[in-house]
C-alpha cells in the first residue's frame, strides 16, 4: 500500500487528501483557509468521522505544509513522513508545454513559471505548493497535473482563434480550456456506466458550478470545449461574463472612461455573469429561490445560464455528428435537481425523458433520464483529487 497526497494549493489556501492506493481509500481530507491572512484556519478529517480545527499561524505555504505534516504524525494518520510516496498537484494551466501529468524536476518547474501569464491567480500558487512540499518531502514524487492537458487532444480547427496567426505562432494565443482533470474522471465513469468503451463514446461533459465549462468528448478525447484561452470564456458563470462581443467592452471603455484593459477584465470575471445580470446574487441556489419568488432579474441571470449551456451541448452535438450521453457535474450540477429539470426539458428535441425520481437522489452516480431516452444523461460526482492520486500513483512507480 502507498500513500499519495493529493493537493489543490490556491493563493491563500491548500486543500488535500490523502488516499491509499490502489486500494484508493481515503485517509484523511482537509485544508489551509486565509494563509498569511488574519486568522488563518486548518482542518483535517480523518478515521471515523474525527475532525480537527484550529487556528494557526501559517504565513505562507512552507509554514502550512510543515504544519500540515506534524498534525498527520500527531494525529497518528501517518506514522513517518516516509509512508508519503507521493504527492500529486492540481496547476490550472500547462499551456502548450504538457500533454499529460508529468514528474516535477527542475525543467518542469521552469516551464512551469513559463505558464504564469496564462493563469495568474493560480499558477503561481500552484508551484508553490509543489515547491513547499517537495522541500518537506524530498523523498517523495511530486507530480504535476493540469487542468489544460485534457483539451490537448482538440482539433487546430477547434482551438484556434479567427485572429492574425502570428498571435498564435510567437505568443501561443489559442483556446486552452479548464475543468480537463474533472472532464476526464467523469468520462470514464460514464463508459462504465453506459457500458461501453469511452474510445466508442461521443459524450458531452457539464462541468457546472461557479466556474462553468462543456466539454465534447470524442473517441475518449477533448474534442472541443468552451472556456477559451482564460476560464472567462464560454457559459454564463456565477460572476464571469462567459462569451461577450469585445466591441462591447471596448465601447464601454469609452463610456465609462476607462483606461485600463485589467481593469475591465477584472469586472468581466468578477461582477458579471449570473451576479451582473441579478444585481444581487451569484450562487445558483440564490438565483433559483429569488426567481421562484418573483424576482424577474434573478429568472433572466437563470434562464441566461442555463440557455448558453443548451447552446454548447447543441453545438457540440452536431459538431461530432450525436452524443451517446451527456454528464451534470459539479456543484451545481451534481446538487440542482432545478438545474438539470429544467435543461433536460429543453433538450427533448434530442429524444431525451427525464427520469423525475432519479433526478431527485443526491450524493451517488445515476442515469436522471428515463431508459427509453435515446441520449442517455447522468448525474456523476466527479472527483479530482482521486484523479490526481492515480497519475500520481503511477508515475511514482
Amino acid at each position: 500500500m502507498k500513500k499519495i497526497l493529493s493537493v489543490n494549493a490556491g493563493s491563500s489556501s491548500l486543500k488535500f487528501k490523502i488516499f491509499a492506493m490502489p486500494a484508493e481509500t481515503v485517509i484523511a481530507s482537509g485544508k489551509f483557509e486565509r494563509i498569511g491572512i488574519e486568522h488563518p484556519l486548518v482542518e483535517i478529517k480523518y478515521g471515523d468521522g474525527q475532525k480537527f480545527s484550529e487556528e494557526a499561524k501559517v504565513k505562507n505555504h512552507s509554514e502550512a505544509v510543515q504544519i500540515l505534516l506534524d498534525k498527520l504524525l500527531d494525529l497518528k494518520i501517518i506514522a513517518s513522513y516516509d509512508e508519503i510516496s507521493g504527492v500529486g498537484h492540481r496547476v490550472v494551466a500547462g499551456g502548450e508545454f504538457f500533454k499529460e501529468s508529468v514528474v516535477v524536476d527542475t525543467n518542469n518547474e521552469r516551464l512551469i513559471e513559463k505558464t504564469f501569464e496564462l493563469a495568474p491567480l493560480h499558477n503561481p500558487a500552484n508551484l508553490m505548493g509543489i515547491r513547499a512540499f517537495k522541500q518537506a518531502l524530498p523523498h517523495a514524487v511530486a507530480v504535476a497535473v493540469f487542468d489544460t492537458a485534457f483539451h490537448q487532444t482538440m482539433p487546430e480547427e477547434n482551438y484556434l482563434y479567427a485572429v492574425p496567426y502570428k498571435w498564435y505562432e510567437n505568443y501561443s494565443v489559442r483556446r486552452y480550456g479548464a475543468h480537463g482533470t474533472s472532464h476526464r474522471y467523469v468520462a470514464s465513469v460514464a463508459a462504465d456506466m453506459l457500458g461501453r468503451p469511452l474510445e466508442d463514446l461521443k459524450l458531452i461533459s457539464c462541468h457546472l458550478g461557479a466556474g462553468a465549462s462543456i466539454c465534447a468528448i470524442k473517441d475518449g478525447k477533448s474534442f472541443n470545449t468552451s472556456m477559451g484561452f482564460t476560464p472567462l470564456a464560454g457559459v454564463t458563470m456565477a460572476t464571469r461574463s462567459g462569451d461577450v462581443d469585445f466591441s462591447a467592452v471596448a465601447y464601454m471603455m469609452r463610456k465609462l472612461k476607462v483606461k485600463n484593459v485589467s481593469q475591465m477584465v477584472e469586472t468581466l470575471n468578477h461582477e458579471s455573469g449570473m451576479l451582473g445580470i441579478s444585481g444581487k446574487y451569484s450562487d445558483s441556489r440564490d438565483i433559483l429561490e429569488a426567481a421562484e419568488a418573483g424576482d424577474h432579474r434573478a429568472y433572466l441571470a437563470n434562464e441566461i445560464f442555463e440557455r448558453s449551456v443548451i447552446d454548447y451541448i447543441g453545438q457540440y452535438t452536431f459538431e461530432m455528428g450525436g452524443v451517446d450521453g451527456i454528464i451534470f457535474t459539479a456543484g451545481i450540477g451534481e446538487n440542482s435537481q432545478e438545474t438539470r429539470e429544467s435543461i433536460v426539458k429543453k433538450l427533448a428535441f434530442l429524444g431525451i425523458n427525464l427520469d423525475k425520481v432519479n433526478n431527485q437522489t443526491r450524493g451517488k452516480n445515476t442515469f436522471i433520464s428515463t431508459p427509453d431516452s435515446k441520449v442517455k444523461v447522468m448525474r456523476i460526482m466527479t472527483d479530482e483529487e482521486l484523479l490526481i492520486a492515480r497519475d500520481t500513483f503511477n508515475l511514482a512507480k
